[in-house]
């Protein structure tokens, strides 16, 4: 009885996920320099992650890996992905993986995804979709507003979420994968966030304030010297309507090879899956 409630427990998470879509070590810093640029972050954290978004702007492009943990009724599953992303033009590209089967079975192939400004694109989405085509999900009618939909942050959308931090403190300096960083701890607002993002995230920002448990989002924010996302965790909340349970999300964002070339083009309109997915209910996106 305990194997199938096991078995029972790992398939509720596993539609969660389907539904869904689908280092630091402690661095001693010296010099007056450095010491300065502390003060400075330490005088400002709010005002140094609000410009954060801007900054990943300006550096133009960077790698990108994600990690995203949810866990419910004591399971717990993780989704990676890993890609590009070009900030000027708002469009990245990841690869997806979504866990192995609760019973050990292997996981399900990679899914490729596209984040723009307002939509989501998959390929690998499900069963029932041509191996070739995409399925395109409008990013405003997801009650997540797609900060979770996926299986990964959008990082623009990460950071466009820091604009609405509403208490930061400046916890201290120390490293990322070498590169030296300051080390931001607070709370964000997801209303607060909408109402300051950029018109293509406004709307699914708006929606996520609306559809999750709770519009508060803690987040751990690392910053480097020009004041660019290096490692970014933001929690999330939510409320599993099939399970009438809170369902916990982390999303962790690792951002780094800045100004690498990241040749991102959407599908053509002919190459968008427009029919009904196996699994999911009438009436739902994608």
């Amino acid at each position: 009885m305990d194997r199938r409630q096991h078995r029972r427990a790992g398939r509720t998470v596993a539609a969660t996920v389907i539904l869904l879509g689908l280092a630091a070590g402690a661095c001693g810093c010296s010099g007056s320099g450095a010491a300065a640029e502390d003060v400075k972050g330490a005088d400002d954290p709010l005002g140094a992650l609000h410009r954060a978004a801007r900054a990943l702007r300006d550096a133009g492009s960077s790698k990108a890996a994600t990690s995203m943990e949810m866990a419910t009724g004591g399971t717990r599953v993780t989704i990676r992905g890993r890609g590009v992303y070009d900030y000027r033009r708002r469009l990245g590209r990841l690869t997806v993986m979504l866990p192995a089967d609760p019973t050990g079975a292997a996981g399900h192939r990679p899914i490729t995804e596209l984040l723009t400004p307002g939509a989501l694109y998959m390929k690998n989405r499900g069963a029932g979709v041509p191996a070739d085509k995409w399925v395109r999900v409008e990013t405003a009618t997801l009650s997540d507003g797609n900060l979770v939909t996926g299986g990964a942050t959008d990082p623009y959308v990460a950071a466009e979420l820091l604009r609405g931090a509403r208490e930061a403190t400046f916890v201290g300096r120390t490293e990322v994968a070498g590169t030296a960083v300051r080390h931001y701890r607070g709370t964000a607002d997801l209303g607060h966030a909408a109402r300051y993002a950029s018109a293509g995230n406004r709307a699914a920002l708006a929606a996520a304030a609306k559809g999750f448990a709770t519009a508060r989002v803690p987040f751990d924010a690392y910053l480097d010297d020009q004041g660019r996302i290096r490692k970014l965790r933001q929690r999330f909340s939510f409320s599993n309507g099939h399970a009438r349970a809170t369902v916990a999300v982390a999303s962790t964002l690792l951002l780094y090879g800045f100004g690498t070339a990241a040749d991102i083009r959407l599908p053509a309109p002919a190459d968008i899956y427009t029919g009904r997915i196996a699994g999911d209910e009438p009436g739902e996106s994608g």
